[in-house]
């Protein structure tokens, strides 16, 4: 909340933390407070400033702002005004520090820290984080400011856990509290849910759609349970306001792939399903190995509507096994040095390909979707992927922590950008509500009455407008049951498959 500016001049006419300089702000003699070293944690963000200056958003005429800091509470409200910062709490003013002078790093990490210290003492969740994840929250923070992501990593925590290997759900664990709130209790290492950012403490209000308040606990357990794969749409209510999260449920969630073998239908096709979580090696690694099993499959539904991944190799070795060598993505960091990439092998498979995305296909999961819809290699089914389509870089820093900004842009085999955009599908899903449209959908492309218009190609399109036309699916069993049906019919049907295929 803003003050009026009768009250903010009292404020900082009378509060008596008034130093003259963001490099006075601590005590020599009182290194130590609440349990910090200021002079350390003010050090560590001084360097992480430093290195964020040093990265590609400087580039982008995006600057790293102090107000951004604000994410960290919805209470919190921190305003640059006059010589001034203040940091406003609810009603109350609770920080007043003198502003920093511009690209002065070490001012930075000292008002930083000092702000982190007061929102401490009115924020409990903050003041229960160990240091290091309190460097990645207010990291993350500053960088929701310039709409990037990455975040602080302790080195150390990078490695795999081994625990938990087998699970059959999204990843997480859940209780009702004391206010009959779904809180999250515990979050598994690599699952869907601590891969998507779930934390320990969210509220869960919806699911796939539904309040949680109308679903009883054995309809909640299916929902974030079970052996079958399915896609889970939750809305969480988070320290940092609400977010709506989508996950898929794995049989065996530190696997970054599954693959379901769906044997002939009546159309006397067998189909193979590849659900891909997470682009990577071991991702490639069991997609290569079920290509090989079923060499003769009539038709793969690749599913990448949960698919994210920064791994620009292995998205080249996976979409290499079904386009060979031509061009999958292009990875920008300047302005003018573009790296491309392409696969070293050929293609092992010339079975007809629907491509499932979605909302939440990011990163270079979007580029091996790309790669499909340049090369007339499948029919892409679904909504718009997310435009989110950057790749990490890791900083080391002084104290032994990683710094990861997403500071790589990737673009698709032909230069096309992604990020901010996205890749649309030639069939929208959204549109195809019922078994009965489906119907009247496939008679239209059989009797040549399908319009499609390529908007990747339209360069002047209104990205916003055209993510309305073809919105999100809020329950994702409804989802579910319209990309398979949907996506059988046009692997099965030879004509229905070749006619979109000529569009």
């Amino acid at each position: 909340m803003k003050l009026n500016k009768i009250f903010l001049f009292l404020s900082l006419v009378f509060l008596p933390f008034c130093s003259a300089s963001a490099l006075d702000l601590f005590l020599e003699n009182q290194p130590v407070q609440d349990g910090i070293n200021v002079f350390q944690m003010s050090d560590v963000f001084t360097e992480i400033y430093e290195k964020l200056d040093e990265s590609y958003l400087s580039r982008k005429n995006k600057e790293v702002k102090l107000e951004s800091l604000s994410r960290l509470n919805p209470n919190a409200h921190i305003e640059i005004t006059g010589e001034r910062l203040v940091l406003v709490w609810g009603e109350n003013l609770v920080g007043n520090f003198p502003r920093p002078n511009k690209r002065d790093w070490q001012e930075y990490g000292q008002l930083t820290t000092a702000l982190v210290l007061r929102m401490r003492e009115n924020d409990s969740y903050l003041r229960s984080l160990a240091v290091s994840d309190l460097y990645d929250v207010v990291v993350k923070a500053l960088l929701r400011g310039v709409g990037e992501g990455g975040g602080y990593v302790v080195a150390d925590q990078e490695k795999d856990d081994d625990d938990a290997k087998m699970l059959t759900s999204v990843g997480l664990e859940v209780g009702r509290d004391k206010f009959a709130n779904l809180r999250v209790t515990g979050v598994f290492k690599n699952s869907p849910a601590d891969k998507s950012g779930v934390k320990e403490g969210d509220i869960i209000s919806e699911i796939n759609g539904q309040r949680v308040a109308g679903i009883n606990d054995t309809d909640l357990a299916a929902m974030l349970s079970g052996y079958n794969s399915g896609t889970v749409k939750v809305k969480l209510l988070t320290p940092n306001g609400n977010t709506n999260v989508t996950l898929r449920r794995a049989t065996i969630v530190s696997a970054d792939a599954d693959v379901i073998y769906r044997k002939s239908n009546e159309a006397g096709l067998d189909v193979l399903e590849i659900v891909i979580h997470d682009v990577s090696d071991s991702a490639v690694e069991i997609v290569n190995e079920a290509l090989a099993k079923y060499s003769d499959v009539g038709g793969i539904l690749l599913d990448l509507r949960a698919a994210s991944g920064d791994d620009a190799r292995a998205a080249a070795k996976l979409a290499g096994m079904f386009l060979g060598q031509v061009p999958i993505m292009r990875i920008s960091e300047t302005a003018v040095d573009e790296l491309e990439v392409i696969p070293g092998g050929n293609a092992i498979t010339s079975a007809p390909v629907v491509v499932l995305v979605s909302d939440s296909t990011r990163g270079t999961a979007e580029a091996v979707a790309g790669a499909f819809y340049e090369n007339r290699r499948g029919v892409l089914v679904g909504t718009p992927t997310a435009g989110n389509a950057k790749m990490l870089g890791r900083v080391n820093l002084s104290n032994g922590g990683v710094l990861k900004v997403f500071n790589k842009f990737i673009k698709t085999g032909r230069g096309m950008m992604i990020d901010g955009r996205g890749i649309f599908p030639l069939v929208c899903l959204s549109s195809i509500k019922d078994a009965s449209q489906a119907d009247t959908f496939f008679l239209n492309i059989i009797n040549g009455q399908f319009n499609a218009h390529d908007y990747n190609k339209d360069k002047n399109i209104d990205v916003l407008s055209l993510w309305r036309a073809c919105p999100n699916i809020a329950s994702g069993d409804d989802e579910d049951s319209m990309a398979d049906a949907v996506g059988a019919k046009i692997l099965t049907d030879r004509k229905v498959y070749t006619e979109l295929m000529d569009l």
